[in-house]
């Protein structure tokens, strides 16, 4: 008898709903276990053993869950602690588990949409720091020129529920400029932080019409399906009831209040702690 379990989705916060909500639409019979890491977020301007050591304890709390699949669908613990842990982790703590991010999923595809060969990332401090998008996307398309924008005040922005008004405009403006100043060419547009969806609309205000914009959620949803067809042994462990359930390391009434901004829909969390 093989034992089933839902498919865990990681955040340091609230953005991995964007992601997560994408993976329900695309694979909704699965049972899907969420976990914010909101008491320690954001995870973005922290060290890289600092988000190693929260992400891995986070993977730790999801194995204890019984998840046999763990999604990081916050491309900061992507980028600074999904290498480590895969590598250095997994083959000693759960052999038999498997931790997937959001980074290469994006990299495999992104420069299909390019016409100049030049794509720019719009990202958190920690993820442009790693570089960890211009080297992944470089295996798949060695040729493509990437350009990178640190943007630390969009997520605050997003989480104070300031991404549709006159106050975001001055920092989105900033950001665009800068990215295009550093790549006249560019003609792809990367939203690398889970947050960035939701100023979708105030980016495109100041979008060339040439550039195409993308989010993560829907690549990282049919990346997941992908995985789930090649990988039958994973697959099967994963169980099919069709049940969402939500933990925050926080105030649950409070991830709750926010939740539903980023998922689209009413959320009722259970506080947990990670040991």
């Amino acid at each position: 008898m093989i034992n089933q379990s839902s498919i865990g989705i990681f955040d340091s916060g609230f953005g991995g709903l964007t992601v997560m909500k994408e993976i329900v639409n695309k694979l909704p019979e699965y049972d899907y276990l969420y976990l914010g890491d909101n008491a320690r977020s954001p995870y973005g301007n922290r060290s890289f053993e600092t988000v190693y050591q929260y992400t891995l304890e986070s993977v730790k709390w999801f194995f204890n869950q019984g998840c046999s699949l763990v999604i990081l669908a916050c491309n900061t613990a992507s980028a600074k602690a999904l290498r480590t842990i895969q590598q250095n982790d997994l083959p000693t703590l759960a052999p038999d588990k498997r931790v997937l991010g959001v980074i290469r999923p994006t990299a495999e595809i992104i420069g299909s949409y390019s016409q100049t060969n030049a794509v720019g990332v719009l990202a958190t401090s920690g993820t442009v720091s790693s570089a960890s998008y211009p080297m992944e996307i470089a295996k798949f398309f060695p040729e493509l020129k990437v350009y990178q924008e640190a943007c630390p005040l969009w997520v605050p922005l997003v989480e104070n529920g300031e991404y549709e008004n006159n106050g975001a405009d001055y920092f989105v403006k900033k950001n665009l400029h800068n990215i295009f100043e550093k790549g006249e060419d560019i003609d792809v547009l990367l939203l690398g932080c889970t947050h960035y969806p939701l100023l979708k609309e105030k980016i495109k205000e100041y979008l060339p019409v040439a550039v195409t914009l993308i989010s993560q959620g829907e690549i990282v949803a049919k990346s997941l399906a992908d995985y789930l067809q090649r990988h039958p042994e994973i697959e099967e462990r994963c169980s099919k009831n069709g049940s969402r359930k939500f933990y925050t390391t926080d105030a649950a009434d409070d991830f709750d209040s926010k939740a539903s901004i980023f998922y689209g829909q009413t959320i009722k969390s259970v506080h947990t702690n990670l040991q």
